[in-house]
This record gives C-alpha cells, structure tokens and sequence, in this order.
C-alpha cells in the first residue's frame, strides 16, 4: 500500500512535463495543459486505511517540489486540477473546485486544503458514474485546457450504475484521457478474497 505514493508522483510528473499550453493572444481565456481531475473511490470496500492513503498520495505528490518544478516549467507554468471522492451510483462528493497551481505557494495550499478535509464514504461502486462526473467537470472548467485528464482510484469493479465501457468511450472520444490506478492488497473485502488482477 506505501507504493501508492510513487505512482501518484510519476502520474503527475508524467502529466506535468508535457504540457503544450498555447500562447494568449486577443484576449482569449488563458489556456492551461494539462487539467487534470482526482477521482478517489471511497465506496464500503475502501476501509479507512485505504482512503486516507490515497488522500495522503494526493496531499504528499501535488506539493512535491518535482511536481512543481514540472508544473513550472511549462509554457504557461500553470495547470489547474480538481479533486472528488466517489462511490456508487450518484454518490460523487467534489472535495476541491477547480483550482490553479503556478508555483509552491499555490500547491501547498490546494495540498493544505485536501488534507483538512474529511474523508468520506459511500456504498456501492460505481465506476462509470465517477467517469460522467468528471467529465462535466471537465464541461464547466472556467480554464480553457489543451489536455483534459481523469486520474481514477479505487479497489473494485463497477457493481452500480451504467457499464463501463459506454462511460469511458464517450469521455474518451470528448478527448478526456483516462488513468486507472488500483488499489491491490490481500484484505478481505467484506469478507471475500479481493478480486484477483483488478488492475488488468
């Protein structure tokens, strides 16, 4: 479970370093690549122990000084990026709007703000919901981003709501890339061996 930490951080670099923002010319709305959004499953399979590792990963990652070195240094120097947990049909609670990072101040305070947040937790485990969700996110972003990005965590498959794949399709012909991130380890889930290969 420490491993979760390490994929976050080379997600975000990964996202960070190539960035492509487009220069602002008459007055058009600043262009920001990439903008990404967090996605943490917290559905009643996630004990406690595995939501606040993932909320940990976000918090230590995105103040990271290689993170905001990557962030920086690109065209613009500035992403934006929002934060939600879900769980099952309907259940998506935003934890953090859409908020710009341009530097170390800006990212230690987005890091500040999740890490005082409570944890949440809801039933059922909607996979497809939680790509919807995101996607209008995406829709109602008031920056205008060269790259849309959903990076999803969670320990289980899809048990409510709409198939999968329709949702990931229809995200992905919007131009929104889609990152998967599983949480593996050998705990019962309510009391059931965890499904094997989920990350496949």
């Amino acid at each position: 479970m420490t491993r979760f930490r390490p994929f976050i951080v080379v997600f975000l670099i990964g996202f960070a370093l190539v960035s492509t923002v487009k220069a602002q010319t008459g007055g058009r709305p600043v262009q920001v690549d990439p903008a990404p959004v967090l996605e943490v499953g917290v559905s009643g399979s996630v004990d406690e122990a595995e939501a606040a590792l993932q909320r940990k990963g976000y918090v230590d990652a995105i103040a990271d000084p290689r993170i905001v070195k990557a962030i920086i240094s690109g065209i613009l120097g500035c992403i934006t990026v929002t934060y939600f947990e879900w769980a099952g049909d309907g259940w998506q609670v935003p934890v953090a709007d859409w908020n710009e990072i341009d530097g170390a101040s800006s990212a230690s305070a987005f890091a500040k703000n999740l890490s005082d947040a409570p944890l949440g937790s809801g039933p059922w485990t909607s996979i497809s919901d939680a790509i919807d969700f995101s996607v209008g996110l995406h829709e109602a972003n008031p920056f205008e981003a060269t790259r849309k990005l959903v990076d999803i965590s969670g320990d289980g498959p899809n048990n409510s709501g709409g198939f999968v794949a329709p949702a990931r399709d229809e995200a992905v012909a919007k131009r929104v890339t889609i990152n998967g991130l599983a949480i593996m380890n050998g705990r019962p889930n309510f009391g059931r061996v965890p499904m094997p290969n989920l990350d496949l």
